[in-house]
């Protein structure tokens, strides 16, 4: 995350939103492309969302593929873990590099490195290529972090949830849009005269392209945070690099951070693996047709457009009422409620009652993941970025368990895998009792009484003191001062009368 120095004194800079001290915006305009703060928004959703429809390209035309390369169900089952096992180390890198160099430069770079895998999709000849190239493929999906870390660089603490909840929610649609979208390319190159199993190989070209002007964008039109840019900033004194020693510790040693990529491993993870497994869930059991599959699946990502954003709204109005304690059980509920829901499908029979289920579960399952990260952004804000890759990379290792468990070969039958990722689903929420901030408390009990009791303290622990004396930990100052309102409106309403003056456009 940024490191203030002591500012030199500057005109003020004017931002079309109303900002806090840290510049951050207060309100989240979703139709604006006001710079920096929504433009950024919408560079990161569609960057995201251009990697999701790369990575899931090939579910959607499985059945051809499948017959192409005489790919088992062992081999399927081997290449949707490859598409997501290989996220979850980049995943926790691109926290990493987000923190170091900002999010436009490790996005832009993850882009363009994983784009040539998109490409290389269609001369996959063997079980072997396939899973390769749906391997590194995959790594794009570590633009997520960089997505949320984005977000919650640009976006004040009132209005975070839901800015993570949007952005990660458009992102996520590209789940649902691959599953109309392969096919749709696929049926017109058929149309035009090309064979099956050559239209498959062409269709690949699609997504990699717009993966491709993706990364350009954002490196053209993309800045890092209010402010400017990481280099920017550095070079001009008002901000100092962090050192990797120090963002890596403090990260890994938040207990929270690990809790959080552990649930988040059964919702976004269970998530990758429906993305992996549903089309062909259709098409095997109701015996359906190839397009009808993709939309009934499609409909399972394109919930995303909504259920992921409310979950994001839905911690920042629990926030000022109850504060942090009101956003963990709000995302114990929802999940939980979406483990129920997930058993359920595998138990259902026919189309259309498997259909609403899944809907329901869809809805309830995207609105744990913003959920989520409407608590991520509070962990750490010095290592910020790390706790986003901790947390992201859960989702992957959650997805590769749940697939490895009961989606590889044929020990269970996807109803029964279904049913019983339900059960793992509402097991792993649990852990979520468990967190606790001693400046806002936890699930069952309030804020500490004795030792570090207030968000300055907690946030201006992560420094040193000789890196106090430098003046290192103002950005952490600034921070612990906007996060008061996570004390809950009661609470909140004691704080400090500054507190009281609404933002301004700076």
């Amino acid at each position: 995350m940024e490191i203030s120095n002591t500012i030199t004194e500057t005109q003020p800079q004017k931002f079309e939103l109303p900002v806090d001290s840290e510049h951050k915006a207060t309100e989240f305009r979703s139709f604006s492309v006001a710079a920096p703060h929504m433009r950024a928004f919408h560079l990161s959703w569609i960057s995201f969302f251009a990697c999701f429809v790369s990575t899931f390209a090939a579910p959607p035309l499985l059945p051809i593929i499948r017959d192409n390369l005489n790919l088992t169900a062992t081999d399927i089952g081997n290449a949707g873990m490859a598409s997501v096992c290989g996220a979850v180390f980049a995943r926790i890198a691109m926290g990493t590099a987000c923190d170091l160099f900002g999010p436009r430069l490790a996005s832009a770079s993850l882009i363009l490195l994983t784009a040539p895998a998109v490409y290389f999709t269609s001369m996959a000849s063997s079980p072997v290529s396939y899973l390769l190239v749906r391997f590194f493929a995959g790594f794009s999906l570590a633009t997520f972090v960089s997505t949320q870390f984005w977000m919650s660089s640009m976006f004040s603490a009132s209005v975070v949830g839901t800015a993570n909840g949007v952005a990660g929610g458009c992102g996520n649609l590209g789940g649902g849009a691959t599953q109309l979208i392969m096919p749709l390319v696929f049926g017109v190159i058929c149309d035009i005269g090309a064979v099956k199993f050559t239209a498959w190989r062409i269709a690949f070209f699609i997504p990699a392209l717009f993966q491709t002007l993706t990364a350009f964008a954002i490196l053209i039109f993309g800045q890092d945070l209010p402010d400017g840019n990481y280099q920017m900033l550095q070079k001009s004194g008002n901000k100092q690099k962090d050192s990797f020693s120090s963002v890596l510790y403090h990260g890994i040693t938040n207990y929270r951070g690990w809790i959080l990529a552990m649930t988040y491993g059964y919702c976004f993870g269970v998530e990758l693996t429906v993305d992996n497994i549903i089309a062909e869930y259709f098409y095997d059991r109701f015996n359906l047709t190839l397009h009808t599959a993709g939309v009934i699946a499609a409909s399972f990502g394109l919930a995303n457009l909504f259920s992921r954003p409310i979950g994001g709204m839905i911690s920042d109005m629990m926030a000022k009422r109850f504060g942090m304690r009101g956003r963990l059980w709000a995302l114990w509920a929802v999940q939980t409620l979406g483990g129920v829901f997930c058993s359920i499908l595998g138990q259902v029979g026919s189309l259309s009652a498997s259909v609403a289920v899944m809907i329901i579960f869809s809805i309830f399952v995207q609105a744990a993941c913003g959920l989520t990260f409407g608590v991520v952004p509070f962990v750490s804000r010095r290592s910020l970025g790390v706790i986003s890759g901790m947390t992201g990379g859960g989702g992957n290792v959650g997805a590769v368990l749940t697939q490895l468990i009961f989606f590889q070969g044929s020990k269970y039958s996807k109803e029964v895998g279904i049913t019983l990722m339900g059960v793992m689903i509402i097991c792993c929420t649990l852990p979520i009792f468990l967190i606790y901030f001693p400046q806002w408390g936890g699930m069952i009990c309030g804020p500490s009484t004795e030792k570090i009791a207030t968000e300055e303290d907690y946030y201006v622990s992560e420094w040193s003191s000789k890196e106090k004396e430098n003046g290192l930990h103002q950005a952490s100052l600034k921070f612990a001062d906007n996060s008061i309102s996570e004390r809950g409106r009661r609470a909140h309403s004691a704080a400090k009368p500054s507190e009281d003056t609404p933002p301004t456009n700076v």
